[in-house]
């Protein structure tokens, strides 16, 4: 495999650049911070990206030791990409990045995708300044169904699909709700006083979120 561009300066941020900084490789990691993946769910996952950028992000991810690509036990027989511990830490630069993008969200455009579980990220940073931090929260959108753990300090920090058991807390909203809190515009306690968010569950999170 042949080398990788550098930028070839001393210097922890272009070293950070010259193994992140790749168009798409950020991407795939906020979608492995959800466990392991496969390759086909990636791809789902990140409309625009063609199989061979994928696969070569993947390689390059492998290479500078941020994923690994094993082989699921049977029943399964699959392959599948997860994050290694250093490409786990980094999921606090990817918070940071989507709170610092949050006022270029706007309004969606016609030609923009979305999955439900982009919103995870901002989301579960909003569930802990509200106070919800811990614990699993299901939430609910019409674009779909996830899983935060906003706590997480190790493992998955999201899923796909309802919580495998009972959450602390469930919410339903819509996604301009989850714009506006991904913006700054409003506070997730904010929208839940406002009725644009509605909270069920007995947990700490609920208990949290209904008090605000």
């Amino acid at each position: 495999m042949p080398p990788r561009r550098s930028y070839d300066q001393y210097c922890p941020a272009a070293r950070a650049l010259d193994a992140v900084g790749d168009r798409w490789t950020l991407l795939i990691v906020r979608e492995l911070l959800a466990g392991p993946r496969r390759y086909t769910d990636l791809h789902a996952d990140l409309p625009g990206v063609s199989t061979d950028m994928l696969a070569t992000r993947l390689k390059d991810m492998e290479r500078e030791e941020l994923a690994v690509r094993r082989r699921l036990p049977p029943p399964g027989t699959v392959y599948v990409y997860e994050l290694t511990p250093r490409g786990r830490r980094l999921a606090p630069v990817l918070d940071a990045l989507a709170a610092w993008g949050g006022d270029a969200l706007g309004e969606r455009r016609s030609t923009d995708a979305v999955r439900a579980h982009w919103f995870a990220l901002p989301l579960a940073r909003a569930l802990r300044e509200a106070g919800a931090g811990e614990g699993v929260v299901e939430v609910r959108l019409d674009e779909g169904e996830f899983h935060v753990l906003p706590g997480a300090q190790e493992g998955p920090l999201y899923g796909d699909g309802p919580a495998p058991a009972e959450p602390d807390a469930r919410l339903v909203l819509d996604a301009g709700t989850c714009a506006a809190v991904s913006r700054g515009e409003s506070t997730l306690r904010d929208a839940v006083r406002a009725g644009r968010v509605t909270v069920t569950g007995d947990g700490t999170a609920a208990k949290a979120l209904r008090e605000a």
